[in-house]
């Protein structure tokens, strides 16, 4: 039972960072209006750079690759990766995925969904046609509760898995200031 209670806790947490608004119908929907779509289209800021973490291990949390079995971010050993904490339900998340993309040209980008079923996950990323993210799935919100994510949130780790910087809200990932923060890691 507590441990329901905490999920539902850091569920409440990461809704409320998200930009999304409810129908009438009770329905989550993106927030359609131009406050929050230019929130989620602004480039990116130096302010949205938190680097108090610098130096942090990565997690050791398990999650699904894109096959569907268990992997953590040793996958990634040496070499840098922008782990990226999204949903489908996420109007910011949703917005920035494209940009991430892009990026994904220059650095491993690994997109790890707090979404329950993969499904939802292949059928948006099926739709969305990537050409490099791949669609990792965090199912028990691992790194949501480790990191008291509001999502979008993005951890550039570097070649050793140690933590650069970190990241919270919609980013446009081909900005030159996120261009300038990505080649931070080595």
């Amino acid at each position: 039972m507590l441990f329901r209670s905490v999920i539902a806790s850091v569920l409440l947490l990461v809704l409320a960072g998200c930009d999304k608004q409810v129908s009438s119908n009770g329905q989550a929907e993106v927030a359609a209006n131009s406050t929050a779509t230019a929130a989620a289209t602004a480039p990116a800021e130096t302010s949205k750079i938190d680097r108090s973490h610098k130096g942090e291990a990565a997690p050791t949390l398990s999650f699904e690759d894109p096959a569907g079995k268990p992997t953590t971010l040793a996958t990634f050993k040496d070499k840098p990766v922008l782990v990226n904490l999204w949903a489908t339900w996420c109007g910011p998340c949703v917005k920035e995925m494209p940009t991430l993309d892009q990026a994904a040209a220059t650095i491993t980008v690994a997109t790890i969904s707090q979404d329950k079923d993969r499904p939802t996950v292949a059928a948006f990323f099926a739709k969305e046609k990537f050409t490099r993210l791949q669609p990792y799935l965090d199912k028990e919100l691992g790194f949501s509760l480790a990191y008291n994510a509001s999502l979008p949130m993005s951890i550039l780790f570097d070649s050793t898995g140690k933590e650069v910087w970190r990241s919270t809200g919609g980013m446009d990932w081909t900005s030159a200031v996120a261009k300038a923060a990505l080649a931070e890691a080595k």
